[in-house]
């Protein structure tokens, strides 16, 4: 038998769908945050960055987030193409930033547009960022316990609501096709890519590899890794905020947005992967699109011998030869 050696088999894997419990109010929560956000104009800023790359151009953007907040990102194409092109939304893993322009590369000089969007409040642990987090309420000083006590302060209802508004920002970029949009991620990423597809309307395809934030409550039971590892510290001193944290975390859960998500799906997972455990992943990816009357286009990718670190670069190629087909079809 096949077995995720940290995990249930892979067979119990492919059959998991756990109850996680949808707050009744989720939808009205998403729809007035979003609505508010929506009622500054997308699009802040963008200008050209000079770079020593020959084969891009590269873009400084800034577009308008959370609360209308400030929200950088990189925009980068291939050098000299001018027709609209299919994009790439991307959003980098936990305390991660935007980097330096040129760092992620793979989808421009494959021919998209590539919008890589900043994680605010977050740089500064792997990578370089530019958005500061300008908001501060009770709970843990780690990105995944900020504001943890209430769903209204939770940093990352910040951080989905910037996830939404660079598919919007995107999509009145010059050289874009707006109707040829994929949201792309790997860890938070891939928890924010999951957000964004249960939320967002007319996301041509979706490519997520060791999603956070999915089956929250029971991750932060399986594994001691941080993130979640984080938020059982701050349980293990604030004994008494087990119930408001648990109600916050049900309002941000991947599985719930998987469940409203309607795109085109490619999702990849390491079986020994201790930081998101397999069973949360495949907690979303085995209800997506559950919550509508037909399922779209989905395949799984396991890796038996990989962690957190899942396919790497064979993944990276399937996903490429994967949204080729998708969103390339009209082409041919």
């Amino acid at each position: 038998m096949s077995r995720a050696s940290i995990d249930i088999s892979l067979e119990q894997l492919r059959r998991y769908t756990p109850d996680v419990v949808e707050p009744a109010d989720f939808d009205r929560f998403w729809r007035t945050t979003l609505t508010a956000a929506a009622a500054t104009p997308v699009l802040v800023g963008i200008r050209p960055e000079p770079t020593d790359l020959r084969l891009v151009d590269v873009w400084d953007v800034t577009f308008a987030g959370f609360a209308g907040e400030p929200v950088r990102a990189w925009y980068t194409r291939p050098a000299g193409v001018s027709t609209p092109l299919p994009a790439v939304v991307e959003y980098p893993g936990y305390g991660r930033g935007r980097g330096l322009p040129g760092e992620r590369l793979t989808w421009p000089v494959a021919g998209y547009a590539h919008l890589l969007v900043d994680n605010r409040g977050q740089a500064g642990l792997f990578s370089r960022g530019d958005t500061p987090d300008p908001h501060d309420a009770p709970g843990g000083p780690s990105p995944a316990t900020r504001g943890i006590l209430s769903p209204d302060d939770y940093h990352y209802r910040r951080l989905i609501t910037d996830a939404v508004r660079a598919i919007d920002a995107v999509r009145v970029l010059p050289g874009v096709d707006p109707a040829r949009v994929a949201a792309v991620g790997n860890s938070q990423g891939g928890g924010l890519a999951l957000a964004a597809a249960g939320l967002v309307d007319g996301l041509a395809a979706l490519l997520v590899t060791a999603p956070f934030l999915c089956d929250i409550q029971r991750a932060i039971e399986l594994t001691e890794a941080s993130p979640y590892g984080e938020i059982a510290s701050y349980l293990a001193v604030h004994r008494e905020a087990e119930e408001p944290v648990r109600r916050t975390l049900s309002y941000v859960d991947g599985v719930t947005f998987a469940r409203r998500a309607t795109a085109p799906a490619h999702f990849g997972i390491g079986l020994r992967d201790e930081v998101c455990p397999p069973s949360t992943g495949f907690a979303a990816y085995n209800q997506y699109a559950a919550a509508g009357s037909t399922v779209p286009l989905r395949e799984m990718h396991t890796y038996p011998f990989n962690g957190h670190e899942g396919g790497e670069a064979v993944h990276v190629r399937r996903q490429l030869r994967w949204l080729d087909a998708v969103i390339r079809s009209a082409d041919r």
